[in-house]
């Protein structure tokens, strides 16, 4: 597979703030990259840049300030930080799910792609974002990527009712991540398994970010 050069384009939609790179095809499968707290649109472009050149590739802004810069998933004014900051309950990123899977439909739309089903991919609270995403959405979710994140509490439920059945999950995570710790990936998988997905783990001996092998497999998870 090409690496893709495709030159992305900074977009403001519906009062969100996007970073696209536009596919080479028509009809393209659709990618969104979530990035992690004190995030931007711009975070994730070190994985998009490796992405197949025939993907509609969309890495939102999200809609919250963070404390210490940036954009966070999680309303810190109604969910205040607490020493588990960085790992928030699956109740605090619903409201952020909601309006990006509205998002996700108003912008394809305003481009006639189809995206009832996407693919999706995210880094540390961006990966929490992609399992709340797959869990309250599985219909809209074609395959979901979880890179130094975690399945956050309070998805019990929708486990049991095993929603994510047949669905293929990448995980990457680092053995020395002190931010999300290896212990928290472990469980994460053990749920989404749970969960009735098919997951692909890969553990590097990195800390929080995405190791090599992480990333050729990450590549290889999304290829055409």
């Amino acid at each position: 597979m090409e690496t893709a050069t495709t030159k992305t384009e900074l977009i403001s939609f519906n009062n969100w703030t996007l970073r696209v790179r536009q596919a080479e095809i028509e009809n393209p499968k659709v990618l969104i990259m979530i990035h992690g707290i004190t995030g931007d649109e711009n975070s994730m472009w070190v994985f998009g840049r490796k992405f197949s050149k025939n993907l509609l590739i969309i890495s939102p802004r999200a809609p919250y300030n963070a404390d210490a810069g940036g954009y966070s998933w999680r309303d810190v004014d109604k969910h205040p930080l607490h020493a588990d900051f960085s790992l928030p309950r699956s109740e605090m990123l619903k409201s952020s799910a909601d309006d990006l899977i509205k998002l996700i439909d108003q912008y394809t739309a305003s481009l006639k792609v189809e995206a009832h089903q996407f693919d999706v991919v995210g880094f540390s609270q961006g990966a929490a974002m992609v399992s709340v995403l797959g869990f309250l959405y599985p219909e809209r979710i074609r395959s979901m990527a979880m890179l130094a994140g975690f399945v956050p509490s309070g998805l019990d439920e929708k486990i049991n009712q095993k929603v994510l059945l047949n669905k293929n999950v990448f995980v990457a995570h680092g053995s020395q991540d002190e931010t999300v710790k290896i212990e928290r990936a472990y469980e994460s998988v053990k749920w989404l398994k749970e969960a009735g997905a098919q997951v692909q783990f890969v553990e590097d001996e990195v800390g929080h970010k995405l190791g090599a092998n992480g990333m050729k497999a990450l590549v290889e998870f999304f290829a055409d």
